[in-house]
Protein backbone atom coordinates (compact mmCIF):
# COMPACT_ATOMS: atom_id res chain seq x y z
CA UNK A 1 0.00 0.00 0.00
CA UNK A 2 2.96 2.11 0.59
CA UNK A 3 4.30 1.99 -2.39
CA UNK A 4 1.29 2.67 -4.26
CA UNK A 5 1.41 5.57 -2.40
CA UNK A 6 5.00 6.55 -3.56
CA UNK A 7 4.07 5.85 -7.30
CA UNK A 8 0.90 7.99 -7.09
CA UNK A 9 2.84 10.83 -5.53
CA UNK A 10 5.54 10.65 -7.87
CA UNK A 11 3.64 10.52 -10.87
CA UNK A 12 1.88 14.26 -9.58
CA UNK A 13 5.34 15.55 -9.15
CA UNK A 14 6.01 14.60 -12.60
CA UNK A 15 3.25 15.75 -14.23
CA UNK A 16 3.73 18.79 -12.60
CA UNK A 17 7.39 19.60 -13.19
CA UNK A 18 6.19 18.41 -17.00
CA UNK A 19 3.25 21.40 -17.00
CA UNK A 20 5.79 23.59 -15.58
CA UNK A 21 8.11 22.80 -18.53
CA UNK A 22 5.56 22.94 -21.22
CA UNK A 23 4.04 25.84 -19.96
CA UNK A 24 7.98 27.63 -19.54
CA UNK A 25 8.45 26.29 -23.57
CA UNK A 26 5.28 27.88 -24.58
CA UNK A 27 5.85 30.98 -22.37
CA UNK A 28 9.50 31.36 -24.26
CA UNK A 29 7.85 31.03 -28.07
CA UNK A 30 5.38 33.70 -27.75
CA UNK A 31 8.14 35.86 -26.69
CA UNK A 32 10.42 34.54 -29.82
CA UNK A 33 7.48 34.72 -31.99
CA UNK A 34 6.89 38.43 -30.82
CA UNK A 35 10.32 39.71 -31.19
CA UNK A 36 10.53 38.36 -34.43
CA UNK A 37 7.07 40.42 -35.26
CA UNK A 38 8.59 43.29 -34.46
CA UNK A 39 11.30 42.86 -36.46
CA UNK A 40 9.23 41.93 -39.03
CA UNK A 41 6.84 45.18 -38.54
CA UNK A 42 10.12 47.41 -38.47
CA UNK A 43 11.82 46.13 -41.92
CA UNK A 44 8.52 46.06 -43.45
CA UNK A 45 8.01 50.07 -42.08
CA UNK A 46 11.50 50.65 -44.12
CA UNK A 47 10.98 48.64 -46.80
CA UNK A 48 7.65 50.86 -47.63
CA UNK A 49 9.58 54.08 -47.28
CA UNK A 50 11.93 52.93 -49.42
CA UNK A 51 9.14 51.90 -51.93
CA UNK A 52 7.95 55.20 -51.98
CA UNK A 53 11.32 57.18 -52.77
CA UNK A 54 11.86 54.80 -55.72
CA UNK A 55 8.69 55.55 -57.42
CA UNK A 56 8.98 59.20 -56.70
CA UNK A 57 12.51 58.91 -58.10
CA UNK A 58 10.61 56.99 -61.59
CA UNK A 59 8.11 59.97 -61.22
CA UNK A 60 11.17 62.32 -61.53
CA UNK A 61 12.97 60.52 -64.34
CA UNK A 62 9.88 59.65 -66.10
CA UNK A 63 9.26 63.70 -66.14
CA UNK A 64 12.70 64.59 -67.14
CA UNK A 65 12.38 61.47 -69.41
CA UNK A 66 9.44 63.86 -71.68
CA UNK A 67 11.35 66.77 -71.21
CA UNK A 68 14.17 65.41 -73.20
CA UNK A 69 11.85 64.30 -75.96
CA UNK A 70 10.07 67.07 -75.87
CA UNK A 71 14.07 69.34 -76.44
CA UNK A 72 14.35 66.51 -79.28
CA UNK A 73 11.58 67.29 -81.09
CA UNK A 74 12.45 71.40 -80.85
CA UNK A 75 16.34 70.56 -81.70
CA UNK A 76 15.41 68.85 -85.13
CA UNK A 77 13.21 72.68 -85.71
CA UNK A 78 14.21 75.07 -88.57
CA UNK A 79 13.57 77.73 -85.40
CA UNK A 80 16.50 76.18 -83.43
CA UNK A 81 18.96 75.68 -86.20
CA UNK A 82 18.78 79.75 -86.43
CA UNK A 83 18.96 79.84 -82.99
CA UNK A 84 22.27 78.14 -83.10
CA UNK A 85 23.87 80.08 -85.88
CA UNK A 86 23.07 83.18 -84.34
CA UNK A 87 24.51 82.44 -81.21
CA UNK A 88 27.08 80.39 -81.56
CA UNK A 89 28.25 81.08 -84.72
CA UNK A 90 27.22 84.52 -85.25
CA UNK A 91 25.52 84.28 -88.76
CA UNK A 92 23.01 86.17 -89.93
CA UNK A 93 19.97 86.45 -92.50
CA UNK A 94 20.70 88.18 -95.92
CA UNK A 95 18.13 91.16 -95.14
CA UNK A 96 19.12 91.57 -91.48
CA UNK A 97 20.52 94.79 -90.26
CA UNK A 98 22.68 94.73 -87.21
CA UNK A 99 23.88 97.53 -85.16
CA UNK A 100 26.63 97.52 -82.74
CA UNK A 101 27.20 99.99 -80.16
CA UNK A 102 30.62 102.24 -79.75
Amino acid sequence: MKNKYLLRSTRKKQNKVSVVLITIVLVMLIVVVSVGKRDISRRQAEYDKKEERLLEQIEAENKRAEEIAEYEKYTKTKKYAEEVAKEKLGLVKEDEIIFKEE
